[in-house]
């Protein structure tokens, strides 16, 4: 079974040609190549709860403080939690990967 990211799932439509784009804006998991393969998915798309300019509920949330206790009741945040079982991936981790990236030499 193919595992979803959270633009498939979610259908928000602001993935790359994504319908809602020019209304909303790219979405940032798209091009969040730091967390590419994480849980098997696509840039950020497995972890987009820990990256800020997600929506959700029709709004774009903000920073990652702003929003994390609303993506830990999220249906897709179970979807993948319960997939990935215990290879789930903790929110500090996450973000070690992404401090990580942001600071390799180039």
């Amino acid at each position: 079974m193919k595992k979803l990211n959270c633009w498939e799932f979610k259908k928000c439509g602001r993935q790359f040609g994504g319908e809602k784009v020019s209304e909303l804006g790219l979405c940032p998991v798209v091009i969040e190549i730091s967390l590419e393969g994480t849980h098997d998915g696509e840039s950020g798309g497995r972890a987009c709860w820990v990256l800020e300019g997600t929506i959700c509920k029709g709004y774009i949330h903000g920073n990652f403080i702003e929003k994390q206790r609303e993506c830990e009741k999220c249906d897709f945040y179970e979807y993948v939690k319960q997939q990935e079982g215990n290879n789930f991936l903790s929110i500090a981790t996450l973000l070690k990967i992404i401090e990580d990236y942001n600071n390799r030499e180039l």
